[in-house]
């Protein structure tokens, strides 16, 4: 693995995978599937992270920011990622935005999409159904560069290559519901699926690397 393709180091890796977690961590709902994506994600070799799981604590953001440093493109990578561990389940609750928000003073950005969809909600009447409200939220997760071989291989784990979730509960020969796959019920996993793409096209690309294993 070149420098080139390494451009973070280990002590950014380190403290992008502790604050991964703090923000799945923030709801109080750390449940048995992100553990195990975790657990998978520390002891990657593809990551060369090499971190014990039971080790893994969450991170202050200032710890953050001395280990992430100053570089906009690479705060503002970590940050696209953070919210993405929060939107990933298709909710976005106050805890995880309330830490997101302290890791981007520490860092000294701001997340403009997610400011601005927060004064939108606030001011919407009802509870009516706004679809083009996350579009500018779409587009920052869009713009999100990737030039490490780690990072394209996280985001290769973390975005499953499928819908989740959708099957058919049959009892007794019968189907008795259908739950919807995960993009039926969250409005950002276009995103999700396009990042995903976009890193097997970098490992199979940039890197040389066979990606047939994420297929």
């Amino acid at each position: 693995m070149t420098t080139s393709q390494m451009p973070y180091s280990q002590v950014q890796i380190s403290a992008w995978l502790r604050g991964l977690l703090s923000v799945a961590w923030a709801d109080s709902d750390f449940s048995a599937s992100e553990k195990n994506l975790l657990q998978e994600l520390t002891q990657s070799p593809e990551l060369h992270s090499n971190i014990n799981l039971e080790e893994l604590k969450p991170i202050t953001p200032s710890e953050l920011a001395e280990a992430l440093g100053k570089d906009p493109k690479i705060t503002q990578n970590f940050l696209r990622t953070a919210v993405m561990i929060a939107m990933v389940d298709g909710m976005y609750s106050q805890t995880e935005d309330d830490l997101i928000q302290q890791f981007c003073v520490a860092l000294g950005q701001e997340i403009k999409p997610i400011v601005e969809l927060r004064k939108k909600i606030e001011a919407l009447p009802g509870k009516e159904h706004h679809p083009d409200l996350l579009n500018p939220v779409k587009e920052w997760l869009d713009r999100l560069d990737i030039h490490d071989k780690r990072l394209a291989h996280f985001l290769c784990k973390a975005i499953p290559a499928q819908c989740p979730f959708e099957r058919d509960v049959i009892l007794f020969g019968r189907k008795v519901m259908h739950i919807p796959a995960m993009c039926q019920i969250n409005p950002l996993y276009d995103q999700l699926v396009g990042l995903r793409f976009r890193a097997m096209n970098y490992l199979a690309d940039d890197c040389d690397e066979d990606v047939s294993k994420y297929c």
